[in-house]
C-alpha cells in the first residue's frame, strides 16, 4: 500500500496502525539480515506508537496525514532516547535528549518510527559502505551496493520495510540511492525543511527529504516536514507553495531543459542518457518545449564540492573529542586521549576528508583551495540561474550508471566520489532537485532521471516529476 493509502484507511478506522505496523516489522525480519537496511528497528515504541493512533482514531481524533505510516529515518537524526550512530563508533552509546526538527514533525503527523537506518559513516559516501556496521544492500541483487549516503532508508522503502523513508543529502546522498534502489528521492531547497537535530556533515549543503514509493508519497511527506523552524538559522520563513497541489496540473507549455554538460559528462552509461532522452520525449508528448541547455560551470562541481564539503566536515567533527559524546579511549592525558579516540572511532573515509578539509583551510592554502572553491561555488549559482531563465526546470541523470557490485570502488576513492557527478551541482546551489524512476537498465537495474529547479521551485519540479512518472503508467 502507498503511505497515502495506508493513512486513508488508518484514519477511516478500516485498517488498525498496529496491523500495518506487525505486517512491515514481519517484512523486516524476513529480509534484514540479508540487506541491513537498519542500524535499529524500533519493533516495541512502534507498537505503542501505534497503540496510541488507533486509540485517538477510536475516540473520532484524527491522528494526522500520515496517521500510521512507517518510516524508517537515517541514523543521522536525533531521536530522544533512541540511539543516534551516524554509522560511527565515536558516538557509541550516545542517546540525543531530544528530537531533531523533522522527527517531531512526522510524528506530530501521525507518522511512525520502525527505525534507524544505516548510512555511510558521518554522510560520507555514495555506497553505504563505509558504515563501522557493515554495509547495505541493494533489494533486487545483494551483491551490489544501493548507492549512498542515505542507502538504508533507500533499501528500508524499496524492500517495503517502511511506506516512506527520510535521509539527508549533501551531495547527492538522497537521490543517487533514490535512482540506484528504484524509488523516489527528494533534495529539497535549503532552507525548506530544517536541520535542528541532523548531525553536521557540511552545514551550506546539508539538507533533509524523503523518500517513497511514487511521486505523490513524496510530496505528501515532504509537506509534512517542511516550513520555517526558528531553531534553525538557515530555515525559509517564507511559505512554500503546496506540492501536493500541483501534481495534477501538468506540463503543458512548460519549458524543460537537458543540461549538457551533466548528460554528456564522461562517465554516463549510455542506457542511462537513453532514458534521461525517453524521458523528455515524454514530457514532450504531454506538451513541453523541451531543448538542451548549457550550465559550463557544472563541470567543476565536483571539484569544488570535495574542497567545501570536508572543510565544513573538518570543523563540525572537531566536536568528537572524547569528553563530550559517546567513545572515549583513556589515556595518560587529554591529547593523547582525544587523538586515541578520534583515530579508534572514525573510519578511513572520515578521516580522508578531515585530513583534506583541513588541509584545505590551513595558514598560506585557504585563499588557493576553499577560498577559490567558494568562487567556482558562486559561478555556478550564476549558470543555473541564466539557465533558469530560459527553462521553467532541466533534465539530467542522477546517477552515471546502475547500481555497482560492493567492493567495486571502495578502493578507488576517486571513482566512488564521480558516483556524485550529476547531484553535486545542485546542493552547491541551494536549489532543489529529485529523482524519478524510470526504467530499468544493465541487469534489470533501475534508473533514475534527475530534476532539477530553482530555490523554492518545488511545486513546478513536482509536476514535471509527476509527469514523467505517468509516462510509464
Amino acid at each position: 500500500m502507498s503511505a497515502r493509502d495506508i493513512a486513508a484507511a488508518v484514519r477511516s478506522g478500516d485498517r488498525s496502525a498496529r496491523s500495518v505496523v506487525e505486517e512491515h516489522l514481519a517484512t523486516i525480519a524476513a529480509r534484514e539480515p540479508e540487506l541491513h537496511a537498519f542500524n535499529l528497528v524500533m519493533a516495541d515504541d512502534a507498537l505503542v506508537a501505534a497503540d496510541t493512533i488507533d486509540a485517538q482514531v477510536a475516540r473520532g481524533i484524527d491522528p494526522g496525514p500520515l496517521a500510521g505510516v512507517p518510516v524508517a529515518l537515517k541514523d543521522n537524526m536525533c531521536t530522544r532516547g533512541v540511539p543516534t550512530t551516524c554509522s560511527s563508533r565515536i558516538l557509541e552509546g550516545w542517546r540525543p535528549p531530544y528530537d531533531a526538527t523533522a522527527v517531531e514533525r512526522l510524528r506530530a503527523a501521525g507518522a511512525i518510527v520502525i527505525g534507524k537506518t544505516n548510512l555511510d559513516e558521518f554522510a560520507m559516501g555514495s555506497s553505504t559502505e563505509n558504515s563501522a556496521f557493515g554495509p547495505s544492500r541493494h533489494p533486487l541483487d545483494p551483491s551490489r551496493v544501493p548507492g549512498g549516503s542515505s542507502g538504508g532508508s533507500a533499501v528500508a522503502v524499496a524492500a517495503d520495510f517502511a511506506a516512506l523513508g527520510f535521509g539527508s543529502d549533501t551531495g547527492g546522498s538522497i537521490r543517487q540511492p533514490a535512482a540506484l534502489c528504484g524509488v523516489v528521492g527528494v533534495k529539497p531547497t535549503y532552507g525548506a525543511v530544517s536541520r535542528y537535530g541532523l548531525i553536521a556533515f557540511a552545514s551550506s549543503l546539508d539538507q533533509i527529504g524523503p523518500f517513497a514509493a511514487d511521486v505523490t508519497d513524496a510530496a505528501i511527506a515532504l509537506e509534512a516536514v517542511w516550513g520555517h523552524d526558528p531553531l534553525d538559522s538557515t530555515s525559509i520563513v517564507e511559505p512554500i507553495d503546496s506540492v501536493v497541489a500541483a501534481l495534477e496540473r501538468g506540463v503543458d507549455g512548460m519549458r524543460v531543459g537537458i543540461v549538457t554538460e551533466l548528460t554528456d559528462v564522461d562517465g554516463i552509461a549510455p542506457e542511462v542518457r537513453a532514458r534521461v532522452v525517453a524521458a523528455a520525449d515524454a514530457l514532450t508528448a504531454a506538451g513541453a518545449h523541451v531543448d538542451t541547455v548549457s550550465v559550463p560551470s557544472t563541470v567543476y562541481g565536483l571539484s569544488a564540492y570535495y574542497l567545501i564539503a570536508p572543510a565544513e566536515a573538518s570543523s563540525n567533527l572537531a566536536r568528537y573529542d572524547g569528553v563530550r559524546y559517546g567513545l572515549r579511549v583513556p589515556a595518560p592525558d587529554i591529547a593523547d586521549m582525544n587523538a586515541a579516540t578520534r583515530d579508534a572511532g572514525f573510519g578511513a573515509e572520515v578521516k580522508r576528508r578531515i585530513m583534506l578539509g583541513t588541509y584545505a583551510l590551513s595558514a598560506g592554502y585557504y585563499d588557493a583551495y576553499y577560498g577559490k572553491a567558494q568562487r567556482v561555488r558562486t559561478l555556478i549559482i550564476r549558470d543555473f540561474a541564466r539557465a533558469y531563465e530560459q527553462f521553467d526546470v532541466l533534465l539530467s541523470p542522477t546517477a552515471p550508471t546502475v547500481a555497482f557490485e560492493i567492493g567495486a570502488k571502495s578502493a578507488d576513492p576517486l571513482a566512488m566520489y564521480l558516483s556524485d557527478v550529476c547531484t553535486i551541482p545542485t546542493n552547491l546551489a541551494g536549489h532543489c532537485a529529485m529523482s524519478v524512476p524510470y526504467g530499468t537498465g544493465e541487469h534489470g537495474l533501475p534508473i533514475g532521471v534527475q530534476v532539477l529547479a530553482p530555490a523554492l521551485g518545488e511545486p513546478t519540479m513536482f509536476r514535471v516529476a509527476r509527469a514523467i512518472e505517468a509516462s510509464l503508467a
